[in-house]
């Protein structure tokens, strides 16, 4: 055979030819590599029960608006429940069913109703992509769309999702034979949509520090917090912290719910050692001055990076060498005996970044005066810190918010802080519609936020108590309430602390028009307490409607605090609340914006099951 006047041999076709093969081979595997969905490389994983049975695994799609979710579960019976409610009921939620009637299994979307009995949707929106016995037990490899524009289905976005599960331990003929009241189903709590962002370098000199629990006994209890105090080197020189983790005993995994390391206040010149429950009566009171938040890790968050450019400050003049650990055990299966060394560890370098990073409150401040009326499903108080503030404490460039905490307690399931610009929304630093007390990490922004001199933030909490009594935003107590955001930014500035509360001129008269409208003209016999005023009220809901149009209309007091503690110059009383003409609306899904191509008919996906 000639080709281009040059004569070749069965060994120069043979290696033409294998050479092609492979380059074939080669640009395939790129293909298939560049345009495959990244569902099967899942980065993120926790369990979901107490025992680590039920192992999640997730990845996220943005372009594609697509979660891809793999569940393994260790011993499968006749099947598997999965499903995501507002708060973690069984009720209204948006499930996944895995089940077998005895012979063939079956994968399908569902839902159940107000008393728990489940249906097959009729738009089919989780999309089986396999499922596989391996060394490890069962997993099922699913993906769905973040909004299916489906009434039956669970809108996924930034914030807390609350996840339900439970195992068939029978065969069913029908899905509508199940009732989930009937499972006993668990609950657990996390955060599925994730920055974006590459995993920056650490420095070479990087150096780390475990603050971590003394090989503790676990209590056999169901909730436990956890105290130990830790002492740095009283000579420790000023460093920055780049990057921390959590350091979990192995085996404790499903255990270790969350852990806090907290700061001292730098004018503590000791604080006594202590490792204890942080509810018992004998915790020495110099522990309630340590609040100053370093590092908050929840079960399935990720290692925290700061900017590469910034890191928070760690020993030197000014701060304190005393840190108190806070770590949550949640062991609702009552283990005994089971030793703990969890925490904590932080990495650190001598060779100081360009900037210091700072952390400054946002929202409430504590103090009795604001307050939830009873019996409320959706209760909202604003926190407010005003242009005038930020004008004030605030560097000509601004400062850059990478990171926050939303923070509330037990009645608050909704926070929101958003920037405002010249009387306009224009960012949202962060929000969380399905908010838990029981899950706190500091999260990392989708992309740095930029508040310039003058602007405002304000932060917005929602709170439910139906089932409770009046709730004041006065204190350190569970049943007390906070409204919080503790933004993480660079470059640290002087201001700590921008938040408000009601005058309370205006909250007194309100006090006066409400007795007087109820027949309870106030008495002379000395001018009672806020609280006592509050819990002593006839709440119905004129005066709940009442309060509330105090708090969004009534002049409020800046505390507009540098980090002595002292306000910045200035008149801070009977401040006019920042007016906000125009508001941020939520960006178009895919699924209203195009036809549907995605879902299925109603009807569940006959399992095909592999082996390894």
């Amino acid at each position: 055979m000639r080709f281009l006047s040059r004569s070749f041999s069965l060994q120069d076709m043979t290696l033409m030819y294998l050479t092609m093969l492979a380059t074939l081979v080669v640009i395939l595997v790129a293909s298939y590599q560049a345009g495959s969905t990244p569902g099967y490389r899942l980065p993120y994983r926790m369990p979901l029960d107490p025992r680590g049975d039920l192992m999640l695994s997730w990845n996220v799609s943005y372009p594609k608006q697509e979660l891809f979710l793999e569940l393994r579960v260790r011993q499968l019976r006749y099947g598997v429940v999965l499903g995501m409610s507002d708060r973690g009921e069984i009720f209204n939620a948006d499930l996944v069913v895995l089940w077998n009637d005895g012979q063939k299994s079956y994968f399908g979307d569902a839902w159940s109703d107000s008393n728990g009995h489940v249906t097959l949707d009729s738009q089919q929106d989780y999309k089986l992509i396999e499922a596989r016995h391996t060394s490890d037990g069962f997993c099922l490899l699913f993906k769905r769309p973040f909004s299916t524009c489906d009434s039956r289905d669970y809108l996924i976005e930034e914030g807390t999702v609350h996840f339900i599960y439970g195992m068939l331990e029978e065969p069913l003929l029908s899905i509508q034979q199940l009732n989930l009241s009937l499972l006993d189903p668990g609950v657990q709590r996390v955060l599925l949509l994730r920055p974006e962002s590459p995993t920056p370098p650490l420095p070479h000199d990087v150096r780390t520090l475990d603050v971590v629990a003394p090989d503790i006994t676990i209590p056999d209890q169901e909730t436990t917090y956890w105290c130990h105090m830790y002492q740095l080197p009283p000579d420790m020189p000023k460093n920055h912290i780049v990057m921390y983790e959590s350091v979990i005993t192995p085996g404790n995994e499903a255990i270790v719910h969350h852990i806090e390391v907290f700061e001292c206040a730098p004018q503590l010149d000791n604080v006594p050692q202590y490792s204890g429950s942080c509810d018992s009566k004998m915790k020495p009171k110099k522990l309630n001055y340590c609040r100053h938040v370093l590092a908050a890790w929840a079960m399935g968050a990720e290692a925290f990076y700061y900017p590469p450019d910034a890191g928070l400050s760690m020993g030197g003049p000014g701060s304190s060498r005393f840190l108190r650990l806070e770590v949550h055990y949640h062991n609702p299966l009552l283990i005994s005996g089971r030793q703990d060394s969890s925490g904590i560890r932080l990495y650190y370098t001598p060779t100081l970044r360009k900037y210091d990073a700072g952390i400054m409150e946002l929202g409430l401040v504590y103090t009795p005066v604001m307050a939830i009326p009873p019996g409320e499903r959706d209760f909202l108080l604003v926190g407010y810190c005003t242009s005038k503030c930020t004008q004030t404490a605030l560097p000509p460039g601004g400062i850059n918010i990478f990171a926050s905490q939303l923070h509330t307690h037990l009645a608050g399931h909704g926070v929101r802080t958003v920037l405002v610009r010249g009387g306009k929304e224009v960012e949202i630093v962060q929000e969380d519609k399905h908010y838990s007390t029981h899950y706190q990490i500091i999260r990392m922004l989708k992309k740095m936020v930029k508040v310039l001199p003058g602007d405002a933030l304000l932060t917005q909490c929602v709170y439910n108590t139906e089932d409770r009594k009046v709730a004041t935003v006065g204190g350190f107590g569970i049943m007390e309430e906070m409204c919080v955001n503790y933004v993480h930014y660079y470059p640290r500035t002087q201001l700590e602390l921008c938040k408000s509360h009601v005058d309370t001129g205006y909250l007194q008269k309100y006090f006066t028009f409400i007795n007087r409208f109820q027949g309870r003209d106030s008495c002379s016999c000395g001018q009672p307490s806020v609280t006592e005023q509050y819990v002593s009220m006839s709440w119905d809901s004129f005066s709940s409607q009442v309060l509330g149009s105090l708090y969004s209309t009534a002049p409020i007091s800046m505390h507009c605090n540098q980090s002595t503690a002292e306000l910045f110059p200035g008149d801070w009383e009977k401040q006019e609340l920042p007016q906000v003409t125009s508001f941020l609306t939520r960006p178009q899904y895919p699924c209203e914006s195009c036809p549907r191509t995605n879902g299925r008919s109603g009807s569940p996906t006959v399992v095909q099951q592999h082996g390894n």
